[in-house]
């Protein structure tokens, strides 16, 4: 799944020690989260950055993400950007590539994907899949991601992952020959911050339980960050970065 929203500072995510000058109206933020039935997903497919998120997923070619944000970078359009990498990629037909930029969205699928595999497209975000149980499991993760879009009180990260569950519960991955799983999440802000979230970028990279891992992994380095900001903002130490 990838994700861009507009959101103001005071949206729950705490923006510590900001001064006055770098505050601005609201900020846009972007997202990835994606698992499956392989180990390593987040080695491979998350890709994000200040002006965009794209997830390369099928016949991975990671070219195509990292590619991708760098011409979204240079200021070219998301459907230009990956109709351009798609175009010059002789494994065209087996891949699947979609993401958000500042003004649009794009999806693909080839038709040599595994089924099932399809995607979808919703306002600002986009979800895909192959080698899936059906079609619900992309319904499911886009209608979880829809009932708290924009949510002013929940971290992107976190919403993330509840999207990924709901998928998961839905039948996710139908290899069940394969329990070593993994998931992967990372967002991206331009909201200026003197410590960013450890919770932005997190991966499990095998697990039998990947999604569960995850949220785990997610509520604990919340936890973190939010014991990090209580002893800085206090003045306690030195910067934490610096150790």
């Amino acid at each position: 799944m990838c994700v861009r929203e507009e959101y103001r500072p005071a949206d729950g995510e705490a923006a510590a020690l900001l001064d006055e000058e770098d505050s601005a109206d609201h900020y846009t933020r972007f997202g990835v989260a994606v698992t499956t039935r392989l180990p390593g997903v987040g080695t491979l497919c998350p890709f994000v950055g200040e002006n965009g998120a794209i997830a390369t997923q099928s016949l991975v070619n990671v070219r195509l993400g990292r590619k991708g944000i760098a011409y979204l970078d240079d200021g070219l359009a998301i459907d230009a950007a990956l109709e351009a990498l798609l175009d010059a990629d002789d494994g065209r037909a087996q891949r699947q590539l979609h993401g958000v930029d500042r003004d649009g969205t794009f999806a693909f699928s080839g038709e040599e994907c595994n089924d099932w595999y399809g995607h979808h497209v919703g306002e600002n975000y986009t979800v895909a899949g192959n080698l899936l149980t059906g079609e619900s499991v992309v319904e499911a993760v886009a209608e979880a991601y829809e009932a708290t879009a924009n949510d002013d009180e929940r971290p992107l990260a976190e919403r993330l992952v509840d999207a990924l569950a709901a998928g998961h519960a839905e039948g996710g991955d139908r290899r069940e020959d394969l329990p070593i799983q993994s998931a992967a999440l990372r967002v991206v802000s331009d909201e200026p911050r003197d410590y960013s979230p450890y919770y932005d970028d997190l991966r499990v990279d095998a697990s039998e339980t990947p999604v569960a891992d995850l949220k785990e992994t997610y509520e604990l380095a919340r936890q973190g960050y939010e014991d990090v900001l209580d002893k800085y903002d206090d003045g306690e130490e030195d910067d934490p970065d610096a150790e």
